[in-house]
């Protein structure tokens, strides 16, 4: 019974694979939009301290091929140290305007929705794009971007990304599945029923289409507030788009416990923002369940061996072709541990109800939303006193 079940999971798993190289196709067979006329775009940065690379980051939003936009950054704490990198940047490119939001912490949960809700306030334009501090991009981004908001009647817009690795191992694993396994979910999902959702670090909305929303103040409980707001706009019948630009997202040098901290917040959330789609990612996991079957029942190594085939092909169609990320390429044969990793992790993911983000601890609940779980209060009145940052609003341009 057990043999006959794992088969009919691993059969199922390499129709999904081929679903992949068919999403795949999909995708890049709609070419890249072509500008009809230029408008001004806001981009909007929520820092939080010293990124791995975060200098070069933010420069390739300054070096931007593009005739008007403007940057706002906004950080919590006014010693926080992203901001000597900003100012540095400002002086060095005084052409692009460019101002910084003092946000004092936040007043609910999501400190990343108060620091975007922040800078929409003061954001000059209607055009909106959204990228966190460990983005690069080319210098024609924002050109794709408007061309494809100009081509359609785009309400909000993810970008896809290529995961760049930090030093360690654990890192490098990490981008192997980001660049195959977690892309190739997004792909297959827009073929099946259309984009209705956004996901990854970098999007792009119409301020009005926002506003319809409720502002971003109205995700402020949910941790996946990026998924939601395009879960939103797609049951409100407005048109969620993945765009044809590809951007790096360095993701920074993790140890292996960090990592899991970080592989266990994005499964517990995701459980929650799509519980339904979070029991099918069991197909998205071929080389575990091969693994599984051949250790009970090793005669049916042909099905395995077919499995662990489409997952490689899937892999390739992803990194190379929609992605076109050759470091990901080169190390596909790190693909069995990392997935077997991701299959551990997403076992764990429906066990818990906490994440740790950023130095705090969460509580999630059922519906997406998540709550801070207090700290015990400091015995020490002047470590209190010290902790006392009134929110000051303050914009330095």
């Amino acid at each position: 019974m057990a043999a006959w079940l794992l088969a009919t999971l691993v059969a199922g798993a390499g129709v999904y694979c081929l679903l992949v190289v068919i999403a795949c196709w999909h995708y890049k067979r709609v070419p890249p939009a072509q500008h009809a006329f230029w408008e001004p775009v806001s981009v909007l940065k929520p820092l939080a301290g010293i990124d791995e690379g975060l200098e070069e980051n933010l420069r390739s939003f300054f070096t931007q091929d593009y005739p008007e936009y403007e940057i706002l950054a906004a950080v919590r704490d006014p010693d926080d140290p992203a901001i000597e990198v900003f100012e540095k940047l400002q002086r060095e490119f005084p052409h692009v305007p460019a101002r910084l939001i003092v946000t004092g912490p936040p007043p609910y949960p999501n400190a990343k929705v108060y620091s975007l809700h922040m800078m929409v306030q003061a954001a000059r334009y209607d055009l909106l794009v959204i990228s966190d501090s460990d983005i690069r991009a080319e210098p024609n981004l924002l050109r794709q971007l408007v061309a494809e908001f100009q081509a359609g009647d785009l309400a909000v817009t993810t970008v896809p990304y290529r995961a760049v690795p930090g030093r360690s191992f654990w890192s490098r694993l990490e981008a192997l599945g980001m660049n195959t396994h977690f892309w190739a979910g997004v792909l297959v999902a827009r073929l099946i029923e259309g984009m209705q959702f956004t996901v990854g670090p970098t999007s792009a909305v119409r301020r009005r289409a926002l506003e319809q929303l409720g502002g971003f103040e109205s995700f402020r409980e949910y941790l996946a507030e990026d998924f939601v707001l395009g879960k939103r706009a797609a049951e409100r019948g407005m048109k969620v788009g993945l765009s044809r630009h590809v951007v790096e997202h360095r993701i920074g040098s993790q140890d292996f416990r960090a990592n899991m901290r970080h592989r266990l917040r994005w499964a517990r959330s995701t459980r929650r923002s799509r519980p339904a789609g979070y029991w099918g990612e069991l197909f998205t996991f071929p080389l575990p369940l091969a693994l599984l079957l051949l250790g009970v029942e090793p005669s049916w190594w042909p099905l395995a061996l077919t499995a662990v085939a489409g997952r490689l092909i899937a892999s390739i169609s992803v990194a190379g072709w929609v992605l076109r990320d050759r470091w990901t390429l080169e190390r596909l044969h790190l693909l069995p541990l990392e997935d077997c990793l991701a299959f551990l992790t997403w076992l764990l993911g429906f066990f818990g109800n906490e994440i740790e983000w950023r130095g705090r601890r969460y509580r999630l609940h059922p519906d997406g939303r998540f709550e801070l779980i207090p700290k015990p209060a400091s015995p020490n009145p002047q470590a209190r006193a010290r902790s006392r940052n009134p929110s000051t609003g303050k914009v330095r341009s």
